[in-house]
């Protein structure tokens, strides 16, 4: 074969190096992503679906950098088994990093059930999961876990809600407790509790002291009617 005038003399190996390489360029396997758009906002729902931008560009012949357009209907990862889950929807301008599948994944995210693949394309962006945030700065509401144990921080109200709720260890607490219903202490009822040696009548006993048990005062009887101790 004769080499045409001013042309490289490329051999048989680079050529075919340099078709594989141009074929890779067409497979995608994950980038960064800027979100867009979110469907959901923390509420409890059904896993929702992001716009996404990646952010690594695209070269032209002449090197100069072409952005990428907006992929939608994306569906994310959320920590969730059954109906047990943990909710921390993307947000806007969340930097984070998206997996593309090898294969059309239309079908399964229209159906949510299995089925064949909706096109032959492979490794296309189209077929985006978007997996979590890369990048971010200090958050204000979080759990953190360390060394020195288990931080659960909110600017705003935690709210547990449950038919039950049980704790074991010491409770410290800073501020004030509202409880609406009763609480019982070694079996002792605040709210229908009783104590011994107090004459009746409409005498009322003072504010209880430090290290004064209560059912250990002592009052006289025939006191004014609302007078305090």
């Amino acid at each position: 074969m004769t080499t045409p005038l001013n042309a490289p003399p490329y051999s048989d190996g680079e050529n075919l190096k340099s078709i594989i390489l141009q074929l890779l360029t067409e497979v995608r396997t994950t980038l960064p992503v800027k979100v867009i758009e979110v469907t959901n906002d923390g509420e409890v729902s059904p896993i929702g679906r992001l716009s996404i931008q990646p952010l690594v560009g695209q070269l032209s012949a002449a090197w100069s950098v072409l952005p990428h357009g907006i992929i939608y209907d994306v569906p994310y990862l959320r920590i969730q088994g059954g109906a047990n889950a943990v909710i921390i929807d993307p947000q806007v301008g969340d930097i984070g990093i998206a997996a593309f599948c090898d294969r059309d994944i239309s079908i399964v995210k229209a159906t949510g059930t299995g089925g064949g693949p909706g096109s032959l394309r492979r490794h296309d962006l189209s077929d985006a999961v978007y997996l979590g945030t890369i990048m971010g700065g200090a958050p204000a509401q979080y759990i953190q876990f360390s060394p020195k144990g288990i931080n659960i921080v909110s600017p705003a109200e935690v709210s547990i809600t449950a038919p039950k709720i049980s704790s074991k260890g010491e409770w410290a607490h800073t501020g004030s407790i509202t409880v609406s219903d009763d609480v019982v202490a070694s079996g002792i009822s605040k709210v229908t509790h009783q104590h011994g040696g107090v004459a009746r009548g409409g005498a009322i006993t003072s504010p209880p002291a430090a290290g004064v048990a209560g059912n250990n005062a002592s009052f006289a009887a025939g006191l004014p009617a609302g007078m305090v101790l």
